[in-house]
């Protein structure tokens, strides 16, 4: 019988380790979803790439010392450096919606989003809930709603450096991108995928940029085949 191989998920940016519960639900082995610096029970700490960095290789420890890393987004972006980091914990990654080299352009568009939220009483936290029940199932939208939304963090994540293309080149190990087809940060993915030394990419038709949180179950199913491959 295969093993069951400890998942660690990560998040995308101004959400939270809360945004994982179908993930959790139908995981078969022991999981962690921890925040990164800046978000979720972290909010008020500044997020850096390092912190982030500690912060999934903390939650590998806590389900035993090496895992499958998923992340979406931020959390992919964070997962790949993580794995060129500490190749030897990182059994294998999936990325979901990073498979776009951060630009200076990217990150105008985001102080842009982050300037405008803030011109609201609440920092935009009434619209984020809005938009945020619009897209995701309320499985998923109302614990993170919850958990809270970290606006204020988008100026520390655009000026954090990352590397990703680089970072994939560092990391030995097998790596799945996993792209909604509507997704705009798919964009780059040939890149992303020539730079891995064992990738793969798997495209999902009809989603987007949130494909983990919205389908959730193609998702699971994603992460299981990556991990029986890995655990046969």
């Amino acid at each position: 019988m295969s093993e069951v191989l400890p998942v660690v998920f990560v998040h995308g940016i101004r959400l939270s380790g809360a945004c994982w519960q179908q993930q959790k639900r139908l995981a078969r082995g022991r999981v962690a979803t921890p925040d990164l610096p800046g978000h979720g029970a972290r909010r008020g700490e500044r997020f850096t790439l390092d912190g982030a960095v500690d912060a999934v290789a903390e939650a590998i420890d806590e389900v035993g010392g090496r895992a499958v890393l998923v992340g979406h987004s931020l959390g992919g972006y964070v997962s790949i450096a993580t794995a060129a980091r500490h190749p030897e914990r990182v059994i294998s990654l999936v990325g979901a919606g990073c498979s776009l080299v951060p630009s200076s352009v990217l990150r105008g568009g985001f102080r842009f989003a982050r300037r405008g939220l803030a011109t609201t009483a609440d920092d935009g936290a009434s619209f984020s809930a809005w938009l945020l029940r619009r897209v995701l199932p309320a499985e998923v939208a109302e614990p993170v709603i919850a958990a809270g939304i970290a606006s204020e963090v988008i100026p520390d994540v655009m000026a954090a450096g990352m590397d990703p293309l680089a970072d994939l080149a560092r990391y030995p190990g097998r790596v799945l991108l996993l792209n909604g087809r509507r997704d705009h940060f798919r964009l780059g993915e040939r890149r992303f995928l020539a730079a891995c030394q064992d990738g793969a990419l798997q495209i999902v038709p009809g989603a987007g940029h949130y494909l983990p949180l919205t389908h959730g179950e193609i998702c699971a199913r994603a992460v299981a085949g990556a991990t029986a491959l890995l655990s046969d």
